[in-house]
């Protein structure tokens, strides 16, 4: 259905659902009146992403940053602020988003904040680092060992009769990987 088929107030009487479906179909071709209620019946029914975009292409870039930076998107409001020629709220946008990446433990985009905003590489690769920490924190030591465990036996069956250079390496480098994982472990746990 397009939009010379249904007035404004045609819209009023669907279904929410159908005004969603609608919005999301017309998105670039509404009537300026629906444009306000359209993004908040996009936020409301979860279609955030959508809801900028409708924002942000309808020239309404505080609505849209904003939107953005409450649903946690720091990076997206920045770059809209940033190519709607606001560069100073842009490199804010990139400092409010590191801090809060940092604070929520999303490493890969505190790194994206971090080199948006030009940060040494030392500072970078610290960031890179906590990001490690957290992930393997995070880690179900007990799943990785007994996958590796498994593949151990696998690989151990696979060589029983086979005596030669190759298998005694193979089962060297089995052992030294089951100790490392072991330290790892154990280190893990200290933290």
């Amino acid at each position: 259905m397009t939009l010379t088929e249904i007035s404004s107030e045609d819209f009023w009487k669907m279904s929410r659902e159908y005004q969603v479906l609608y919005l999301t179909e017309n998105l670039r071709d509404l009537p300026e009146d629906l444009v306000d209620p359209g993004i908040d019946l996009l936020i409301g029914a979860g279609e955030t992403e959508l809801a900028i975009a409708l924002a942000k292409d309808s020239g309404r870039i505080e609505r849209a940053v904003k939107i953005a930076v409450d649903d946690g998107d720091y990076l997206w409001a920045a770059m809209i602020a940033k190519k709607a020629g606001r560069d100073e709220e842009s490199k804010s946008l990139y400092k409010e988003g590191l801090e809060y990446y940092v604070s929520m433990e999303m490493y890969e985009r505190a790194v994206s904040a971090g080199q948006a905003l030009g940060l040494p590489q030392d500072q970078i690769d610290h960031l890179l680092e906590a990001g490690i920490r957290s992930e393997s924190r995070k880690m179900d030591m007990g799943r990785v060992q007994y996958a590796m465990e498994s593949m151990a036996v696998s690989l151990e069956n696979a060589l029983v009769g086979r005596d030669d250079e190759m298998a005694e390496e193979l089962r060297k480098t089995m052992e030294e990987e089951r100790d490392k994982m072991m330290r790892r472990a154990a280190e893990n746990q200290e933290d």
